[in-house]
């Protein structure tokens, strides 16, 4: 018999359903501008990068370069400093090791941020290449407490994520690239923060190791990331290996282990000589995979991109064009719609730099750099570490995007305004 008690419950448990249906329609809702930006992994295409609906995809990015490592000449540091190391080697004997570290972190907070990466889809791009350093992300072999272990280091990871998240809300895709492996990857000693009195990359089993192990803790953490675009493993080698055998060896290890975890993102193989070589790295090892090319400071004809083009079509591969600039407005014009008439996406080099402005933003030196500049070439007097702290401080400063010049004819040369 259903009583009146019966009727109460049954009202409760009506209710209690109500609730329910109204917090899971609610969840429903807030998950819709996400669902609604969900592209799907990007992923080779036969001759083309494609997103999960296989819609084909042009990628026009930016490099993130002078964040996580340094290049001199972004500074105009090449006269005092070889490399990063050495910049902040001699920031430290000037402001002290404390002072150096807190530099050095409020610099990495100011210089890519949010509103950055806001301006950069308002501008066009649809993707960014982040240049990694290692050591922001694991120690040096030689200061790993117990050999042949990886210690994993969150400064760097947390800078990715953020910038991830950053990425994420506007539809970036944010690609990987190892610009500083373990021991360095080329003679080229600014690009990879090479120290030549220790063991380079391909002189030290260890520093392989280490590097192995890095794109698979990578794969680890970004496995389901749909905004990673992709991991370009190792930013131009510029070193004598006879048939590229070594740099296939560490391609194919690297991919092994990687595969163990993440099938999804795409693997940008780079070729050595600046990333232009590509003598023993063919055939391709893997089905999501594409070939990257670098081009700089030659003439915008078909006949300077034709070997590359060629390799596309005769191993029905994917073409990205992963580092160019460094020249003028009418140049970048011309290398544009020499790569997109071609179907090749690009990401441009870079996005900030002291004094230049053949980048997208040129930031302002600081009050008290050149006095800085001329004590380290041996031209001036030493100057008080707290007016160099002050300094260094306002150059951290000034890499705020609020505080940059934001050179637009730039931005128009590269989508063709």
């Amino acid at each position: 018999m259903f009583t009146a008690k019966d009727c109460i419950f049954a009202g409760a448990s009506e209710t209690k359903n109500m609730k329910l249906r109204i917090i899971l329609i609610s969840l429903l809702l807030s998950l819709l501008p996400l669902l609604s930006n969900a592209q799907g992994f990007l992923h080779a295409d036969g001759k083309n990068i494609a997103n999960g609906k296989n819609e084909k995809i042009l990628l026009r990015g930016i490099g993130l370069g002078g964040w996580m490592l340094q290049e001199p000449y972004m500074l105009q540091l090449s006269k005092v400093a070889g490399t990063q190391t050495e910049i902040r080697n001699r920031i430290a004997e000037l402001i002290g090791e404390q002072n150096t570290e807190t530099f050095y972190r409020v610099y990495r907070k100011n210089m890519i941020t949010r509103r950055d990466i806001d301006s950069l889809k308002a501008w066009g791009f649809n993707s960014v290449r982040l240049p990694m350093h290692y050591n922001l992300f694991t120690l040096p072999v030689e200061k790993e407490p117990e050999n042949g272990k990886n210690t994993w280091l969150n400064e760097g990871f947390e800078l990715t994520d953020s910038l991830l998240a950053w990425c994420r809300k506007n539809n970036i895709y944010l690609i990987l690239d190892l610009h500083a492996a373990p021991g360095g990857q080329g003679n080229d000693r600014p690009i990879a923060d090479v120290d030549t009195n220790k063991p380079q990359l391909w002189e030290s089993e260890a520093n392989r190791l280490k590097t192995i192990a890095l794109w698979k803790e990578l794969a680890k953490r970004y496995k389901n990331e749909e905004w990673i675009g992709g991991y370009d493993l190792i930013n131009e080698t510029n070193y004598p290996l006879e048939g590229n055998k070594d740099l296939l060896d560490l391609y194919l290890k690297m991919t092994k282990q990687i595969r163990k975890l993440d099938k999804k993102h795409i693997i940008f193989i780079e070729g050595n000589k600046f990333a232009n070589d590509f003598t023993g790295l063919t055939p391709p090892w893997d089905k999501n995979m594409a070939y990257s090319f670098h081009k700089y400071w030659n003439p915008t004809t078909v006949e300077t991109i034709m070997k590359f083009i060629d390799l596309r079509n005769q191993y029905n591969i994917p073409l990205w064009m992963g580092e160019s600039g460094e020249n003028n407005n009418d140049w970048y014009r011309n290398a544009i719609d020499l790569l997109e008439s071609n179907d090749i996406g690009w990401a441009w080099w870079t996005i900030k730099k002291i004094g230049s402005a053949s980048g997208i933003m040129t930031v302002k030196r600081p009050d008290g750099y050149q006095e800085i500049i001329d004590y380290w070439a041996g031209k001036g007097p030493r100057p008080a570490p707290d007016k160099a702290l002050v300094t260094f401080m306002e150059l951290a400063e000034n890499m705020k995007i609020e505080n940059c010049v934001i050179n637009y004819d730039v931005i128009n040369a590269l989508f063709n305004k």
